[in-house]
């Protein structure tokens, strides 16, 4: 039987005039057997080159990994078997490098709208509001980018007409969202609620023992949570600050 895989990114580029075959990955969870994907990938493209005739290009895959979790598996295939010490010289083995933007130095990037996602995806995970509430013009697809890598729901209502946007303006715009959902709906059903609504468009679903714990939480926890609600990837990012 015939096994296809599917990559998320594959370009063939020039460098120096010699080409390349580059593979992208992206990752938002941790995975320990992505070496394993990867050489499978890469092979399948060595193999599929002789088989057709053509010349065979070299072939490098990385791994975009956005995890709100530092990635701590195997960065290479011998890395992730248990090899003899008398067998070491005679397995192969196979590098996975894996890229983790909020690790990167925006500086040393040479594409703008890289560094401006990258820039952009760093201050949302630290929640660093102040830093996001400059006066700076970047385009629109730049911040949905970087909000979509976080994981953050940004709703078109966030957004202001045109190609580009205003970091201010947009950050005063998402916030006075939050805030009038809260005005809103806070009289009736409490600002607890509101959290749970807000983290269930940060992080998808809510177990049901963090619901409980939200709602006989402090109003002044509460308070504390809603300015980090960007710095959210996981309940217990949630649990660091309430508890």
């Amino acid at each position: 039987m015939e096994t296809k895989r599917y990559r998320d990114i594959v370009r063939k580029a020039s460098i120096n005039g010699d080409y390349r075959i580059i593979g992208v990955e992206h990752q938002s969870t941790l995975d320990k057997n992505m070496i394993i994907r990867i050489l499978n990938y890469d092979a399948q493209f060595y193999i599929n080159q002789v088989e057709r005739g053509k010349e065979v290009y070299p072939v490098g895959t990385s791994v975009f990994y956005t995890g709100d979790k530092e990635w701590t598996y195997s960065k290479s295939l011998k890395e992730s078997l248990k090899i003899p010490p008398e067998m070491e010289d005679y397995i192969n083995d196979w590098k996975l490098p894996v890229l983790e933007p909020k690790k990167m130095d925006p500086q040393i990037l040479i594409s703008k709208r890289l560094k401006e996602v990258v820039e952009i995806n760093q201050s949302m995970l630290e929640g660093d509001y102040e830093k996001l509430r400059t006066n700076h013009m970047i385009s629109v697809e730049n911040y949905k980018m970087a909000a979509i890598l976080i994981h953050t729901d940004i709703k078109e209502e966030d957004l202001p007409e045109g190609d580009e946007i205003n970091m201010c303006k947009a950050m005063d715009q998402l916030f006075q969202r939050f805030e009038n959902q809260g005005i809103e709906k806070g009289e009736t059903i409490g600002i607890e609620k509101i959290l749970k609504e807000l983290l269930k468009v940060k992080l998808g679903t809510l177990s049901n023992s963090l619901e409980e714990r939200l709602t006989t939480t402090s109003l002044e926890k509460l308070n504390e949570l809603t300015l980090n609600i960007f710095n959210i990837n996981s309940e217990e990012d949630v649990l660091k600050i309430i508890c």
